[in-house]
C-alpha cells in the first residue's frame, strides 16, 4: 500500500500563551501544498523500517511512522507485522509538517491493512498523540487551527491566482526549542478577520510570531523573505517555526531565483 503525504504552510501564526499542560495555545491557518513524501507499507513476517531521500536526523526508532505503528499496536494487538519504507522529499524541521503528514498517513494505512475499523474521529485522537498538527492532515483543506493546533475549522481561501515559491535553506529547527525560546505572546486572536482580507493586505497585517526569534538566530531566513519581496512577492513569510520561507507571486510573475544548490526550492 502506498500513500503520498503532502506538506503544509502556515498562513500567519499567533502564539497566545502557555497552557497548564505544557503546550501553547496558538492560532494559525494550515494550508496544504503540493510537496509529497512517499510512504509504502506492506504486511510481512519481519518488521522493518527503511528510508531514502532527504536524510532524517536522529535514530530511525524515533520516526513518527514507527511511533504511529506502536501506538496502534498497543491498543490493537491484532495489527499485523509490517515493513515500511519512507522516501522523504519534504524538508525536515522546516515548518512544512512533513513528519506529521507521514504519521497521519501511516495511521490511515494501518487502519486499512489491519482492518481495525477505526472512525475518522478515532484516528484523529491517535494522530493528536503524535503531534499537534497531525489531525489537520486528515482534513487536508485550508483550516483555521486553534488550541494546540488540533481544533480545526475549514476556511475558504482561494490562492489560485498565485504561484507559491517554497524555499528551505537546509536549517533544521526544533519546534520544542522554538516554543521554549519565545518570550512574548500575542495578546489576542482574530486571525480569521485578517485572512479573509485581500492578499495585498497580508504583508501589513498577517504575521508569524516566530519570525523575529528565528531571523535573529538564523539571518538567512530574513534574507530570503526580503529577497522574495524584492523580486515581486505579494506576500512572504516564515512557515511555522521555520526554517522554510514561502512567497506568493502572481501567476504571470514567477521570477528566477539563483539559490545555492543545497537549498530546497519549489514552485507549487
Amino acid at each position: 500500500m502506498i500513500a503520498f503525504p503532502n506538506g503544509k504552510i502556515n498562513l500567519g501564526l499567533r502564539v497566545l500563551g502557555k497552557r497548564d499542560d505544557g503546550f501553547h495555545d496558538i492560532e494559525t491557518v494550515f494550508y496544504p501544498v503540493a510537496i509529497y513524501d512517499i510512504l509504502e507499507i506492506i504486511e510481512t513476517d519481519r518488521s522493518s523500517f527503511t528510508s531514502s531521500g532527504i536524510s532524517v536526523e536522529g535514530l530511525s526508532i524515533n520516526n513518527l511512522c514507527l511511533k504511529a505503528y506502536d501506538l496502534l499496536k498497543d491498543n490493537h494487538p491484532s495489527l499485523p507485522t509490517v515493513a515500511m519504507h519512507l522516501h522523504k522529499n519534504i524538508p525536515v524541521g522546516a515548518g512544512l509538517g512533513g513528519g506529521s503528514a507521514d504519521a497521519t498517513a501511516c495511521l490511515r494505512m494501518l487502519n486499512t491493512i489491519g482492518s481495525l475499523g477505526l472512525s475518522a474521529e478515532q484516528i484523529s485522537e491517535y494522530a493528536l498523540q503524535l503531534g499537534s498538527d497531525c489531525p489537520f492532515f486528515l482534513m487536508n483543506k485550508p483550516c483555521l487551527a486553534s488550541g494546540r493546533g488540533e481544533i480545526l475549522r475549514e476556511v475558504d481561501i482561494d490562492l489560485s491566482a498565485f504561484s507559491i515559491l517554497i524555499v528551505n535553506p537546509g536549517i533544521h529547527i526544533n519546534t520544542g526549542w522554538a516554543f521554549s525560546a519565545l518570550t512574548s505572546y500575542s495578546s489576542k486572536g482574530g486571525l480569521e478577520n485578517v485572512i479573509v482580507n485581500p492578499v495585498t493586505t497580508w504583508k501589513q497585517d498577517l504575521h508569524n510570531d516566530f519570525e523575529n526569534l528565528i531571523n535573529e538566530k538564523y539571518p538567512e531566513t530574513k534574507r530570503l523573505k526580503e529577497l522574495m519581496y524584492t523580486r515581486g512577492a505579494i506576500y512572504a513569510s516564515l512557515s511555522g517555526t521555520g526554517s522554510t520561507v514561502y512567497g506568493l507571486f502572481k501567476k504571470n510573475n514567477m521570477p528566477d531565483f539563483h539559490l545555492p544548490d543545497s537549498y530546497f526550492a519549489k514552485w507549487v
